[in-house]
């Protein structure tokens, strides 16, 4: 029987990143093809094609040279969500606050 082997998960700097994209685009560049280089440079850094592919696109993205969600984008949608959340929590928090004073309030004294 083989073993299941749960694939880590390689965090990878900003600045191996920008290597990464920098390097894509040089060869890019170089030789006149899109195709290939990424291949090329996640094997020549050692790092993951999808991976790479996914740094050079989203920095074509944040250059504006294709469409797309930008990182500051993402990142403020990111922030807002996590508001919305906190605010929906709280929003809840504050409706089950006044039914039961509400409650409280409709009982009689004694």
């Amino acid at each position: 029987m083989g073993s299941q082997v749960k694939p880590t998960t390689r965090r990878y700097t900003v600045e191996q990143k920008e290597q990464a994209v920098r390097l894509v685009r040089k060869i890019r560049a170089e030789t006149g093809q899109a195709h290939g280089a990424v291949k090329r440079v996640a094997a020549q850094l050692g790092y993951g094609v999808e991976s790479v592919r996914s740094w050079v696109k989203q920095a074509d993205i944040d250059g504006g040279e294709i469409a797309g969600v930008t990182s500051a984008e993402a990142e403020r949608v990111k922030r807002l969500e996590q508001e919305v959340k906190e605010l929906r929590r709280a929003n809840e928090i504050l409706r089950r606050a006044s039914i039961f004073f509400a409650t409280e309030l409709d009982r009689p004294q004694r």
